[in-house]
C-alpha cells in the first residue's frame, strides 16, 4: 500500500478527508484506485469521505474520481459561455421554464442558460420578464403578450449585462413573483459567488423582491468559487441543475429546505 499506510491507521475521518484534500491538491484529480492505495483504505470509505468533502464544496467527485474545488478568477464573457454545455443548459432551461405560468412577473438573471429559457416561454401569456441581460431583452422584444423591464445601469459589455448598484436600486421597486438567477460558481459550503463584485448586489436586489427564488446551475460550475459572495445556498427555493449533479450533492441541499429538480 501507499508508503503514509502506517501513519495513517489511527486516524479519525476529518484527519483522512484533511489528507484526502492534500493529495487533491498536489494532483488535482486523483482516481478512486489511486486515493485507495494513497490512504490504505477500502473504496467505500473513500467514496464516503469524498461525498462528505463535496457537500462541504471542498471537493468534486468526477466519473471514477474526485478533483479539489477550485477557485473562478475571471467571470466568462457571453460569447464563451454560448459554446460550453449547450446541451445541459437548453434541458436546464425547459426545466426550469416549467416553474412559470401566465400572468407571472419573473426576474431573469444574466446568462446564457437564462437566455435558452425565452423559447420556452413563448407560449406563455400576459408575462411581465424583467431582465438585466441585453441579450434576453432582444430576444423578447416582438413577445406578442410580454411586457418587457430591462433594468438599467452600468453595461458590463463583457456579459451583455447591466450591473453595479444603480441595477439593484430599480431592482428594489419591483415586486417579483419568480426571480431566476444565474451562476458561473456555486457549492454548498460558500454558496453562489462571483469574481465580478458588482454583480452581487443585482443578485442579492432580485432575491429580495420575489416571492421565490429558483437558483438554475450546471453541475459543471459546482466546486468552482468566486472572490465575492451573493448568495447561500438556504437563501433560494429551488436549484435547477443537470443529471451531472451528485446524489450527494442533492442530499445536501434538500437538508437545507432546497427543491433540487435536476434536468
Amino acid at each position: 500500500m501507499g508508503s503514509d499506510a502506517a501513519e495513517l491507521a489511527p486516524l479519525i475521518p476529518e484527519q483522512r478527508r484533511e489528507l484526502i484534500l492534500k493529495h487533491l491538491r498536489r494532483e488535482q484529480v486523483l482516481s478512486f484506485n489511486q486515493l485507495s492505495a494513497l490512504l490504505d483504505v477500502s473504496h467505500m470509505t473513500i467514496r464516503r469521505d469524498i461525498s462528505v468533502l463535496e457537500e462541504e464544496g471542498r471537493a468534486l467527485s468526477v466519473p471514477g474520481g474526485a478533483k479539489i474545488a477550485s477557485r473562478l478568477h475571471v467571470e466568462p464573457s457571453h460569447d464563451e459561455k454560448a459554446l460550453v454545455d449547450s446541451a445541459e443548459k437548453t434541458a436546464m432551461a425547459a426545466v426550469a421554464a416549467t416553474l412559470v405560468r401566465d400572468a407571472m412577473t419573473i426576474y431573469l438573471d444574466a446568462g446564457t442558460t437564462m437566455l435558452a429559457m425565452v423559447p420556452h416561454l413563448a407560449d406563455r401569456r400576459d408575462l411581465t420578464v424583467v431582465t438585466n441581460d441585453v441579450a434576453i431583452a432582444r430576444e423578447l422584444m416582438d413577445h406578442p403578450t410580454t411586457e418587457l423591464l430591462l433594468v438599467g445601469g452600468r453595461v458590463d459589455t463583457h456579459n451583455q449585462s447591466t450591473v453595479g448598484r444603480l441595477a439593484a436600486m430599480m431592482l428594489r421597486e419591483l415586486v417579483v413573483d419568480v426571480a431566476f438567477i444565474s451562476t458561473s460558481s456555486w457549492d454548498l459550503k460558500r454558496g453562489v459567488t462571483t469574481p465580478a463584485e458588482s454583480k452581487v448586489e443585482v443578485k442579492q436586489a432580485a432575491v429580495s423582491v420575489s416571492s421565490e427564488t429558483v437558483l438554475v446551475a450546471a453541475s459543471s460550475k459546482y466546486g468552482t468559487f468566486g472572490k465575492y459572495k451573493a448568495l447561500d445556498v438556504a437563501d433560494v427555493d429551488v436549484v435547477v441543475s443537470d443529471a451531472g449533479l451528485s446524489d450527494a450533492t442533492v442530499t445536501g441541499i434538500g437538508a437545507l429546505g432546497v427543491r433540487v429538480l435536476r434536468a
